[in-house]
């Protein structure tokens, strides 16, 4: 049998819980938004008896979408707590009645209990259908005064089991002539630096060759560009962990992809994880050019 750890996030229309199922999917779960409760043991159960146990955290929401299933859940919730090999925790988001209403103008959407269009009935009746849930939820958290941000902060405080590590840096060299990376957060081009492309013996080879690799470092103006980068990223990225981000992509680019940002990629992806920090490069367009001579 395998163990799980399940969440299911409940809690009042609009108090927050599509930014905390975005969370716990950043944390690594499996995440399934408005499950019908009767379905949760069925799916719990086979997660728990599959062979190979590769889904181990999984955070669901459950909320009033599912109303015509809803009543089950207090009988639902009691099970899970009971049963074999299955971690389980229940959060739930509330807010005070004003900000709900706030933010429900200010969407312009609908109450899923307001049948007649009266948002504030809608939470009314919401709040007394979810009164047991709440006196039973080990975590509770009222987002009257948060911040999407703040709220994210907060579920990754409570439930990640290394905070520190759900930050990255996707460190990635791509060429300008293919477009650029369209999920980029920092662009830096490097096409001012000396192109191996002309080199006959180097043309062929990417960045990830010591003698192309050595070539563009060896200029000094790629040295003193380095050290400039270097200078520049080292005291911000700390500032993008703080903001809330979970992924920081940090682009690289050249004529082709294939030589000058691959090196600096390369380069750059270890002094940042000289830095302690977690780092993956990725080279988007190293290999374009070699398939499309291969293809013709």
């Amino acid at each position: 049998m395998n163990s799980l750890d399940l969440v299911i996030v409940t809690g009042m229309s609009g108090a927050g819980k599509t930014v905390a199922i975005q969370s716990f999917e950043d944390m690594g779960y499996f995440t399934i938004d408005n499950m019908p409760p009767n379905l949760i043991e069925k799916f719990v159960s086979l997660l728990i008896n599959a062979d190979n146990g590769s889904i181990d955290k999984v955070a669901m929401v459950v909320d009033m979408r599912a109303r015509t299933f809803f009543d089950e859940l207090q009988e639902v919730v009691n099970d899970l707590s009971d049963m074999p090999g299955v971690k389980f925790s229940l959060l739930f988001l509330d807010a005070k009645d004003p900000e709900l209403v706030a933010r429900y103008k200010e969407t312009r959407r609908s109450h899923p209990l307001a049948a007649d269009g009266r948002v504030m009935d809608g939470i009314t009746k919401e709040r007394e259908l979810l009164a047991p849930l709440k006196s039973f939820s080990q975590n509770v958290i009222d987002t009257t005064d948060l911040t999407p941000r703040n709220l994210r902060a907060q579920i990754i405080n409570e439930f990640s089991e290394g905070n520190s590590q759900q930050f990255r840096i996707e460190v990635m060299s791509f060429g300008f002539k293919y477009g650029l990376p369209l999920d980029a957060d920092l662009v830096f081009d490097v096409r001012f630096l000396p192109n191996p492309h002309y080199v006959p013996e180097l043309r062929d080879k990417t960045g990830i060759d010591k003698e192309v690799y050595d070539y563009v470092m060896d200029a000094p103006e790629s040295e003193e560009f380095y050290q400039n980068l270097k200078n520049l990223l080292l005291p911000i990225v700390p500032g993008y962990e703080k903001e809330g981000k979970s992924v920081l992509t940090i682009a690289i680019g050249c004529t082709g992809g294939q030589h000058r940002s691959v090196a600096f990629a390369e380069r750059i992806g270890k002094t940042l994880q000289e830095d302690n920090w977690k780092v993956n490069t990725v080279h988007r367009d190293k290999d374009r050019r070699k398939e499309t001579v291969n293809r013709s």
